[in-house]
């Protein structure tokens, strides 16, 4: 899936949560130098930013399938390599990074099982591989309020629970699947503060990503009560959200 959104508006819906998860991921994915990683569907950067800090610009590779993301990216971070790609065809050489990455994106990948077989191509022996996605079906993802109003009044919503990643050992089979071994999977979390509701809801109003796509589709009455039922649902403020990610890392088999 590609975003066909503004880069600010991307920030704005979801860069709160990707930036500090950003920093756990690349921790606990081990990232550190002397290396060369690859960042697979980078988004607006939040991951790319991280790897920059830890390795330096030269050292880093990121792809996204969104060129309104790819143009954004190459404008904040000069040094790196940026491409427009998708993950399951990526236009690298095998064996060329120490560490592929993808924060927040397999379970908006069309072939996820393909995207983790590239991942591992392009990544040395030995070499790790990792991804996290939000835990939707255990409602601990930022969106999930969002979502339970919405399915209120548009019952037949998709609220991301049936992508592939968003449960407990999706992104653990995945990647044994795609040959990975001495594979660990865990939680990450992050905490993201709001000053109210306003804060809160108006990303929701971007139209990005399944949450905001479907309520721009919505008759205005329709959003309206979208809008109430959220509001029920969101704490007084201000609040703090909690939202926690499945994570998984593996090693590239050796040759």
């Amino acid at each position: 899936m590609s975003f066909d959104v503004a880069a600010e508006a991307y920030d704005s819906f979801m860069g709160r949560f990707s930036m500090p998860l950003a920093v756990s991921f690349a921790a606990w994915a081990g990232v550190q130098r002397p290396a060369r990683a690859l960042d697979v569907g980078c988004g607006t950067g939040a991951l790319t930013r991280v790897l920059v800090d830890r390795l330096g610009g030269a050292a880093v590779t990121a792809v996204d399938p969104s060129s309104p993301f790819v143009a954004a990216a190459r404008d904040r971070f000069p040094g790196v390599d940026v491409r427009q790609a998708g993950a399951e065809s990526l236009p690298l050489p095998d064996d060329a990074f120490d560490a592929a990455l993808a924060e927040l994106v397999v379970h908006f990948m069309t072939d996820a099982s393909a995207g983790l077989r590239e991942m591992v191509r392009v990544t040395r022996p030995e070499g790790v591989v990792a991804a996290c996605v939000w835990d939707f079906v255990g409602g601990r993802a930022p969106q999930t309020r969002f979502f339970a109003a919405l399915r209120r009044i548009a019952p037949h919503a998709e609220d991301e629970t049936e992508r592939i990643g968003g449960r407990r050992g999706d992104l653990g089979r995945l990647l044994r699947d795609a040959a990975c071994v001495e594979v660990e999977e865990g939680e990450l979390s992050v905490e993201v503060g709001f000053e109210g509701f306003e804060d809160w809801w108006e990303p929701y109003t971007h139209g990005v990503a399944p949450a905001g796509r479907q309520l721009a589709a919505l008759p205005r009455a329709d959003r309206d009560r979208v809008r109430q039922e959220a509001r029920r649902l969101v704490p007084d403020a201000p609040f703090t959200v909690r939202a926690t990610a499945w994570a998984a890392r593996g090693r590239s088999a050796s040759s």
